[in-house]
């Protein structure tokens, strides 16, 4: 149990057996009064958030969390199958993975969140190395400006690259965006 004074912005609670994590966080004392906490919490499965005020008498939840570093292993089904460094199997549905499902490669590092032993979000490394496998000449002219262009990468997957990328081409992908960071190497 924490108590009301024990709150700060990233710590994690739970509020009827839903997990939250405190976005921001702010205090108020009146003049008169008990002073006043009010929190900004995020929910950390489907990630609403909501504002919840605490008076310095309450008493929150901890939150049961769990980080596990897992390599991906193998599909099953909608089913993504990883592994653990004692090889055990951690199955994560698509939907906790969501478009993280593109990052994914053959033994692919990944952190893990539990929630009483299941999984609520998968983080990816910072940046990613995939393979163009298709992509339309780029045509010249309006160089002035930002130009892009869409390519097919590895797994089937595509996304806007600069003109001078080319088939063959590997580049490197921003995951926290899922946008094209730099070009790695020519064909």
């Amino acid at each position: 149990m924490y108590s009301v004074s024990d709150l700060r912005k990233g710590l994690k609670i739970e509020i009827d057996g839903v997990p939250y994590n405190i976005a921001e966080f702010s205090f108020l004392k009146p003049g008169k009064g008990q002073a006043v906490y009010t929190c900004r919490l995020k929910n950390l499965i489907t990630g609403a958030s909501m504002v919840q005020n605490y008076r310095s008498n309450e008493s929150l939840d901890e939150c049961h969390i769990e980080e596990k570093q897992l390599r991906y292993s193998y599909k099953d089904g909608t089913n993504y199958i990883f592994t653990d460094e004692d090889y055990a199997e951690v199955t994560i549905p698509e939907s906790v993975l969501g478009q993280g499902v593109n990052y994914l490669m053959d033994d692919i590092k990944v952190t893990v969140l539990f929630h009483n032993v299941r999984p609520i979000e998968v983080t990816f490394p910072n940046f990613i190395e995939k393979k163009v496998i298709y992509s339309e000449p780029g045509a010249r002219g309006d160089t002035a400006n930002n130009v892009t262009k869409a390519a097919t990468l590895e797994g089937d997957w595509t996304i806007q690259v600069p003109l001078f990328v080319n088939e063959g081409d590997t580049i490197k992908i921003d995951t926290r965006t899922g946008e094209y960071a730099d070009r790695v190497s020519k064909k």
